[in-house]
């Protein structure tokens, strides 16, 4: 090879290089959903192994998606407490043809083990799913990973509409900051 050949091919090579990262750092991280918006599609896994798949849901009924903090070495107890205020209202929730889909992250190592766990003694309703999210690759792609020491993802609450439109998006960046259910239940089309 000779030297202006060589010479060629890196510039060539530094060129190409220059673009891909600037079209990584265009792209940039995920970002959440909000109101107006329509987030990605999604499948996750029940605890029986069940795919659960969010627009194939939404052909039914409007989704209220939870992402709880999962295991970030304890089960979090704001998370069941806004996961049993959420229960006591399922009848609610169900006349307003909403299906509440609880997201579950973690690294995949236990988190089956940890997720029944949280749920551990609990009758969830026929209304309600719960998921895992292994590895976090739903809480990635919807830019929710809170990524701290002891923290998984930041606790959010939304509700999709039967088009697939964010209605609610509730995304706290601290422990509390939870949607409330009579909120959540405000906002449903077909809610009285």
């Amino acid at each position: 090879m000779t030297r202006s050949l060589a010479i060629r091919a890196l510039i060539g090579f530094v060129c190409l290089a220059l673009v891909v990262s600037t079209v990584a750092v265009a792209a940039g991280p995920a970002k959440a959903p909000r109101e107006g918006y329509k987030p990605p599609d999604f499948t996750l896994n029940t605890l029986d192994g069940e795919p659960f798949m969010l627009y194939d849901q939404l052909k039914k009924s409007s989704v209220v998606l939870v992402v709880l903090r999962g295991y970030p070495g304890y089960q979090c107890p704001i998370c069941m407490i806004q996961v049993g205020e959420l229960v006591k209202q399922a009848e609610q929730l169900a006349a307003a043809n909403a299906h509440v889909v609880l997201v579950y992250p973690g690294p995949a190592e236990n988190l089956d083990e940890k997720a029944a766990e949280f749920i551990k003694n609990r009758q969830l309703p026929e209304n309600f799913s719960f998921v895992v999210d292994p590895d976090y690759t739903f809480t990635n792609a919807y830019g929710l990973r809170w990524d701290a020491p002891k923290e998984t993802a930041y606790p959010s609450t939304f509700v999709i509409d039967r088009q697939g439109t964010v209605r609610l998006a509730v995304i706290s960046k601290s422990h509390g900051g939870r949607a409330k259910a009579a909120d959540v239940i405000k906002v449903l089309p077909g809610a009285d």
